[in-house]
């Protein structure tokens, strides 16, 4: 395990420097000043805002920049990075000064540490001091957005089965497995925060468990459509939830991690201007899982461009205006 993530991150580190990520590009749309007003201590600071690879990080990165560059700051966009050991790896070496990241992200993979904190406070605060401690990163700004794992159903299958929890859809494998078969993506189905460690938890007999691995973005329509699956991994937070019509079933032993959005910054550049986190945390707050799946869905479902989502989304909010 530990070679294989070592390699993950020479790979992603090759990956950045091939890609010229050190300077980034141009912001792709222009924002002027809202209730965020020009801060004289950012102006033509130059800032490079990152992301990984999917839509809602996308979005994050985009809400980053576009408050920045309302606050007179020159921004830099370095979103859709490749997986999230090489954005850890670009903010590590100072190619990357800020972007969202997810606080059990952060705590499991980053600092490689097995149980998750249940509570959500909690887990923030021991993530901040252990990993300012260790590699001088700040975490701050948590959002309450939380992007965990979940067991997604159509609403028609919850209605005929009754599964409305995981207590539920346990006790349903249990006495008809043929009616609880399962689509996994390929990560959730051998994680121990995904269907092995949620099997153990809710006493769920794997032997009975008719699954089938699917790949993530194959899982949301093959699980509203019922026929390959009646059940499917899911990312909470994910615009196909409301797009096509799913229930997440509730989480009644508390098994899966929370993974609050957070902002992160190297200290030195926390330390050198302080202005971006009272800009940000505001912003954080208004970040719940209803505002992010609706801003997922525009683009997962309806199509549009994320940072078109985003930047619309802070106009209607007041924050910015458009440029």
């Amino acid at each position: 395990m530990r070679a294989g993530r070592a390699l993950a991150t020479l790979l992603g580190t090759a990956l950045i420097a091939s890609c010229g990520l050190q300077s980034g590009g141009a912001v792709p749309l222009r924002v002027g000043p809202g209730s965020i007003g020009q801060v004289p201590e950012l102006a033509g600071v130059a800032i490079t805002v990152g992301s990984k690879d999917f839509t809602e990080q996308n979005i994050l990165g985009y809400i980053i920049e576009f408050a920045l560059m309302a606050a007179g700051a020159d921004v830099r966009d370095l979103t859709n990075i490749q997986g999230s050991n090489s954005l850890r790896d670009a903010q590590l070496h100072g190619q990357i000064d800020i972007a969202y990241d997810y606080t059990g992200t952060g705590w499991i993979n980053y600092l490689g540490n097995e149980a998750p904190i249940p509570d959500e406070l909690g887990q923030f605060e021991a993530l901040r001091a252990a990993d300012l401690a260790a590699h001088r990163m700040v975490w701050t700004a948590m959002a309450p957005l939380n992007n965990t794992y979940a067991l997604a159903v159509s609403r028609r299958v919850s209605e005929e089965t009754g599964v409305r929890t995981l207590s539920d859809y346990a006790r349903l494998v249990d006495a008809d497995p043929a009616a609880a078969t399962t689509c996994v993506g390929t990560e959730f189905n051998v994680r121990q925060d995904g269907y092995p460690g949620m099997a153990r938890k809710y006493g769920i007999d794997t032997d009975k468990v008719r699954k089938q691995i699917v790949q993530d973005a194959v899982v949301y329509q093959a699980t509203a459509d019922a026929t390959q699956c009646r059940f499917g991994s899911v990312a909470a937070t994910d615009g196909r939830i409301p797009g096509l019509d799913l229930v997440l079933l509730h989480d009644d032993k508390a098994f899966f991690p929370k993974y609050n959005a957070a902002l992160v910054m190297g200290a030195d550049f926390a330390e050198a201007h302080p202005a971006v986190a009272e800009i940000m945390t505001p912003i954080s707050r208004l970040l719940t899982n209803e505002t992010i799946t609706e801003l997922n869905r525009q683009v997962d479902v309806e199509g549009r461009e994320p940072a078109e989502v985003a930047r619309d989304w802070m106009v209607a909010q007041g924050l910015v205006t458009k440029g």
